[in-house]
């Protein structure tokens, strides 16, 4: 009677086990496919730990990034206010320093923005193009006017994953274009 109870207790450990690493299993691929794609090294990530550690690094990075949105969120809300006039990046973004190109590059994805004064010497349909014709994809763009700034955003992905978008050579010609 003792030896059935025991060897009983042990199936149900064996059975329990075994329906906690199916439900690991289940809740790491869950995790690895909120990861976009574009994210994806080019290495394959084979094991769970792999998986599991590339979870975390694009964690990080978006932690990253947010404090960064944050950071510029409380300068604007400052500057707005009128502030920040004295500040060492006010003067960054006056008209004298203007226009400014950022170009972000995540992997397959690129964000461009560009920060010009009223006066622009440059039409949105010309950045869209000169986009294209570098191999970007436009999958948004946009743009703000917050007092005498204009903030155009642009998310792009690379038109070709193997090919991708040559940043500098992008960011010479939106250079000429904006400062012709």
């Amino acid at each position: 009677m003792k030896s059935c109870r025991v060897s009983l207790s042990k199936l149900d450990r064996k059975t329990i086990e075994r329906n906690r690493r199916m439900q690991m299993k289940g809740l790491c691929f869950k995790l690895a496919s909120l990861i976009p794609r574009h994210y994806n090294s080019s290495k394959e990530i084979s094991s769970q730990q792999d998986r599991l550690d590339h979870a975390a690094s694009y964690i990080k990075e978006l932690q990253q990034r947010v404090e960064e949105l944050k950071r510029k969120k409380q300068y604007l809300a400052m500057d707005m206010n009128g502030t920040n006039n004295d500040s060492k990046e006010d003067k960054m973004i006056t008209g004298s320093n203007l226009p400014v190109i950022e170009l972000r590059d995540f992997g397959h994805s690129l964000e461009v923005t560009l920060i010009s004064g009223l006066n622009t010497n440059f039409m949105f349909y010309e950045v869209i193009s000169v986009l294209g014709e570098e191999g970007a994809e436009i999958v948004n763009a946009s743009f703000s006017v917050v007092g005498d700034k204009i903030f155009h955003t642009f998310h792009s992905q690379a038109a070709s994953s193997r090919v991708g978008v040559e940043t500098s050579r992008l960011y010479q010609r939106l250079k000429e274009l904006v400062h012709y």
